[in-house]
């Protein structure tokens, strides 16, 4: 049996702050009634995006739940049509406050490429594929 990888649980310190800032980068979240603590968004291709409070996760754990300290370890990469939305968007969440991580450039790999962090320090990318040279390269 395969199973299913259908679900992202980012943990977060505010949910606030957290659907606010998803909200920049296009991502609706709806709050749960039941647990304000607790918010989700379904995104295309049937993969559901949640955010969970430190306190909502430390309580759902037998043994309890510290914050992982150090790097962000996971990112999340959202694609954009053109370098320049690219370019854009990162400028935009610096503005307001995000920490720029990578500032836009042209990557080796073939793609405008940036990233900042979300507001609980995990990693956000931005990239778009560059278009082919002339040459083939």
């Amino acid at each position: 049996m395969n199973p299913t990888l259908n679900t992202i649980d980012i943990i977060v310190a505010d949910i606030q702050d957290a659907t606010a800032f998803y909200a920049r980068l296009g991502l609706t979240f709806t709050a749960d009634p039941a647990y304000p603590d607790h918010a989700s968004c379904d995104l295309p291709g049937g993969l559901h995006l949640m955010l969970d409070t430190e306190k909502f996760r430390g309580s759902a754990q037998a043994k309890g739940w510290s914050r992982p300290s150090g790097d962000p370890r996971s990112f999340l990469a959202f694609q954009f049509g053109t370098p320049a939305e690219v370019d854009a968007k990162y400028a935009e969440l610096t503005a307001a406050g995000y920490p720029g991580v990578q500032e836009p450039w042209d990557a080796f790999w073939g793609m405008r490429y940036a990233t900042v962090t979300d507001p609980d320090g995990n990693g956000i990318d931005l990239y778009c594929p560059l278009a082919a040279s002339s040459d083939g390269q």
